[in-house]
């Protein structure tokens, strides 16, 4: 693979070092302290998971962002910046930061095509907004954190571009000519075939329990329903987890390549830090904002995908006639409707659900689109938003203090908003979902599961294994599964 060298022109005669010692130098000029200075060139193509895997073998933190069917990726290593609030305001006080940071930016070569070349955040915002506990499995993520990588590998179709990030301090005293150096040995190694592997056979994966515990779940969801049944709430959403082991390292990049191949009409996310990887594969988007026009969607209601056809029409006739699962997706549309309602110039809602069908399971989905009154930003209409009733419940308070009084653990990142914003407010927040920690040989998967008046414990159960299975299947192979 040829080695991009980072002192490829930007303009005529310029590179990109000389780019940035010559917006520092503007800098200098301004006074005052040193502000973020970014620089941005097209480059050749480059594999974006074999990048992330390069950055992460070396023990840089790195993102990863890829939506196979669409043609698009980013990459973000190591980080120039971050803004990392806790609490339920983290979503304002992240839109503050960041557009106090861009304020008195310098910033050269960028395009406006999504996903956007020139400065990018990425990150989460987490389900609670809480820190985690020294020693919690979600430490090295924090409550909330967006980062602004050094180097950010954007591409969109046939267009690939590099933003090199210095600042928004210490500027004065970086390296610009080592800063250089790094990218090639970075891209060196992507080109490296140990960072391009093969599917691996399946590493057997043995569970070493669950949370809450089948018995546990039993109660739980008995509780949940006789609470909508009693009309105490419409709907409340009950998650686990399920903590694996295998013999050996599960391997990562493998397991990226295997998501990238199964499910590309998903996002493939992938967040190293601190020798912990978060990872999946998650159908659902928050919202995407482009100015005032907006996406998101209702996804909720689910049943199993069929051995042939004919077993997969008979489920999916049998999801769409089902009561309790048009019952709970019903729940996330008024929702959503009733959120976006007082802030719209124009809402979108489809008459009726259809069919999104995935690996191991399909889901009711409802396509919401439209046009914001004023131009919002993706972080405050992301506020407005999280968490949906798919994955919190409704009325949301209610629901949220049902959870974190029966659940027992932390969700950290699963289930909240994770993705990427740009420095003109728009961007693209996708649900945490079909989702991991990994660490060395153990593996922590997360499912959810809408508890309504009529819900089963045994098929509630079910549906969880069903949607762990997707990321089981890119691990490993979970044993007692022959999926």
């Amino acid at each position: 693979m040829t080695v991009v060298d980072i002192d490829r022109a930007v303009g005529p005669g310029e590179s990109i070092v000389a780019e940035i010692s010559r917006l520092r130098a503007t800098a200098h000029g301004r006074g005052g302290p040193s502000p973020l200075t970014t620089a941005t060139l097209t480059i050749p193509e480059i594999d974006p998971i074999a990048l992330f895997a390069a950055a992460r073998s070396l023990g840089l933190e790195a993102a990863l962002w890829l939506q196979p069917a669409a043609g698009r990726s980013i990459v973000g290593v190591e980080r120039a910046w971050a803004i990392e609030p806790t609490g339920p305001d983290r979503f304002s006080r992240a839109a503050t930061a960041w557009r106090e940071v861009l304020a008195d930016s310098l910033r050269s070569g960028e395009r406006t095509v999504a996903p956007k070349a020139g400065p990018i955040l990425l990150g989460g915002l987490g389900f609670s907004g809480d820190a985690p506990a020294p020693g919690n499995p979600w430490a090295p993520f924090g409550a909330a954190s967006l980062v602004l990588p050094r180097f950010t590998v954007a591409r969109n179709g046939a267009a690939t571009d590099l933003t090199v990030a210095a600042g928004p301090v210490g500027v004065d005293d970086l390296d610009v000519a080592g800063l250089a150096g790094r990218w090639p040995g970075l891209v060196e190694r992507a080109g490296d075939p140990g960072t391009q592997v093969a599917l691996p056979e399946p590493l057997p994966l043995v569970s070493a329990g669950s949370r809450p515990n089948r018995a546990a779940w039993d109660r739980i969801v008995g509780l949940y329903a006789g609470a909508v049944g009693r009309g105490r709430l419409d709907k409340v959403v009950l998650a686990r987890r399920e903590a694996f082991r295998a013999a050996t390292d599960i391997d990562v990049p493998a397991a990226l390549r295997h998501l990238a191949a199964t499910a590309p009409e998903s996002t493939i996310f992938a967040f190293a830090r601190g020798g912990t990887t978060f990872l999946g594969a998650s159908p659902e988007r928050l919202v995407r904002t482009t100015g005032r026009s907006f996406e998101t969607v209702a996804i909720a209601g689910s049943a199993a995908r069929g051995r042939d056809a004919s077993e997969d029409a008979e489920l999916a006739f049998w999801l769409l006639a089902s009561e309790k699962e048009r019952e709970e997706h019903a729940v996330v549309v008024d929702m959503l409707r009733a959120s976006l309602g007082p802030i719209v110039e124009r809402l979108n809602v489809a008459d009726a659900p259809a069919i999104l069908p995935l690996r191991h399971v399909q889901h009711l989905v409802t396509p919401i689109t439209g046009r914001l009154l004023n131009e919002a930003g993706l972080l405050a209409l992301a506020e407005r938003l999280h968490p949906t009733p798919a994955v919190g419940g409704s009325p949301r308070d209610l629901a949220l203090d049902l959870i974190g009084e029966r659940e027992g653990f932390d969700r950290g990142w699963y289930a909240g908003p994770i993705g990427w914003l740009g420095a003109d407010g728009d961007g693209e927040l996708m649900v945490a979902l079909r989702c991991g920690l990994v660490a060395g040989r153990q593996a922590t998967l997360f499912a959810g599961c809408g508890i309504v008046a009529d819900s089963d414990p045994d098929r509630e159960w079910e549906e969880s294994r069903l949607k762990m299975r997707a990321m089981g299947a890119a691990l490993g192979r979970i044993a007692g599964d022959d999926a």
